[in-house]
């Protein structure tokens, strides 16, 4: 019987790797993106082709009604619009998936170099398996996606993740894929797309701008919230005193390893569910055209004023993929975005400080996030800061304490060049005694417990969760 919890720290501590070295896996990541043909290019858009404006339901769709929907939304408050912008709606559940397996006595998980249009830099570390239900239904009428098997028959191995989780709730409507990692005993056919890494490769190579895609991060906060909680300590027994050992900070140690906060979690499920309870804004979906400031042309749909985003039209051709050629509307980012939260050690124990955020197309109208998620322009003044995002800013300005510092990519399939810098900044507590409504500090247990339940902590907090790193907390 393998000790989950034990074996993925044993990974996670191995930064160099027992089946393919870390040099390897860079070479072969340059390789493909030296040899693989990739075009994506902006067209105009006729709102009358493959993708069409349906006149009826006011949405943008394609002939086949498959993969997505761009449609328009508008939030209301006391009758007023207070929002509206164009969403993406994609109702169907995709699979993120992540096959792992012994491999002389080292735990490797099997990634794949998966090019998708919007890459900023083209072949990024992705799950085994990333494929929407259109995708591996075949309703683009291409190959079946590989490993496809081993997730629509997971029960046949044995099951480490499964969960759906919520995606980019300001560009997407109440979209959600589901988080699966299966562990292997048997040999794995090996494809020229995917190689054997260990955790703590993955770990590393999260620390290079823009190299492991936002789908394997989020699979990975996932996996590390289910098997390296409290439970470890029930699984391992004895063998905590080495995990401390590989872990090597005792603060970051006593903040993944020890009982989750109840008392913490029942304050913070109450400011989630207050949230949402009181809200009292109307969320609806609209014609595209309704959209009062916004412009649909032949080049893009476009806001009349500051906006973090706009959609394009690309022609896209992508070698070694199932369908290889094209056309699709991508939402391109009008700057970075900045997510970030601050860190502490309290008591012997690293604590972060995380919020309710609420977006326009939450699942559920709110989850839990970093302490600062900023869209694109919120250097330009067109935001009005809280006292911690004032002081974030500050601290990052200054330089001091900060613990990670990383440019990391949003999903490529949907949103072109969509960037965001992800920081965690260690601070003394005391500076933030008195937190505005909505704020709280967690220890890692306590947030990896809450990432187990559905739609409770979004997509850019799993985010920065999986850029943790032990030995440097």
């Amino acid at each position: 019987m393998i000790d989950i919890g034990y074996e993925l720290i044993r990974s996670w501590a191995d930064r160099t790797g027992n089946v393919n070295s870390t040099s390897d896996i860079l070479r072969w990541i340059d390789e493909r993106n030296k040899t693989l043909k990739v075009s994506v290019e902006p067209v105009e858009f006729s709102y009358d082709g493959f993708w069409f404006y349906d006149e009826e339901s006011g949405f943008i769709r394609n002939r086949n009604n498959s993969f997505f929907q761009l449609a328009g939304f508008k939030a209301l408050a006391d009758g007023q619009v207070v929002c509206e912008q164009p969403v993406i709606i994609q109702d169907e559940i995709g699979f993120l998936g992540i096959i792992c397996r012994m491999i002389d006595g080292e735990l490797n998980l099997l990634m794949q170099a998966k090019i998708e249009p919007g890459n900023t830099n083209v072949v990024q570390i992705s799950p085994t398996i990333q494929a929407t239900k259109s995708n591996f239904t075949r309703r683009h009428g291409g190959k079946e996606p590989k490993y496809l098997d081993y997730f629509l028959h997971a029960e046949e191995n044995e099951i480490l993740v499964d969960q759906v989780q919520s995606e980019q709730s300001s560009r997407f409507f109440k979209k959600r894929n589901r988080n699966i990692v299966v562990l292997v005993s048997g040999d794995v056919p090996l494809y020229d797309s995917h190689k054997w890494m260990t955790l703590g490769q993955i770990k590393e190579f999260m620390k290079i701008d823009n190299l492991v895609n936002m789908d394997t991060r989020t699979v990975i906060s996932c996996l590390l919230a289910c098997w390296c909680g409290s439970d470890a300590e029930a699984s391992s027994g004895s063998r905590m005193d080495e995990i401390r050992g590989m872990v090597g900070d005792d603060a970051f140690y006593e903040s993944m390893f020890r009982q989750p906060d109840r008392t913490v979690m029942q304050r913070a499920f109450k400011m989630l569910n207050d949230r949402k309870m009181f809200c009292d804004r109307e969320s609806i979906l609209v014609p595209l055209k309704s959209l009062d400031k916004w412009v649909m042309s032949a080049d893009s749909i476009s806001c009349k004023e500051p906006f973090p985003f706009r959609v394009i039209y690309c022609k896209i051709e992508i070698e070694d993929r199932e369908v290889k050629c094209w056309d699709q509307p991508l939402v391109q980012a009008l700057g970075k975005s900045l997510f970030g939260v601050f860190s502490c050690v309290d008591e012997g124990v690293r604590k972060y400080l995380v919020r309710v955020k609420e977006e326009i197309g939450c699942f559920d109208h709110a989850e839990f996030g970093p302490a600062v998620q900023l869209e694109p322009l919120y250097s330009s003044g067109s935001y009005e800061l809280d006292a911690v995002e004032t002081l974030f800013l500050f601290k990052l300005a200054e330089g001091g304490g900060v613990m990670v510092n990383v440019v990391q990519s949003e999903e490529g399939g949907r949103f072109y060049h969509e960037e965001n810098v992800n920081v965690v900044i260690d601070i003394d507590k005391a500076l933030l005694d008195e937190l505005p409504d909505g704020y709280i500090w967690m220890d890692h247990a306590t947030i990896s417990e809450m990432i187990q339940f559905s739609n409770v902590v979004n997509i850019q907090l799993r985010n920065i969760m999986s850029l943790l790193d032990i030995g440097g907390e």
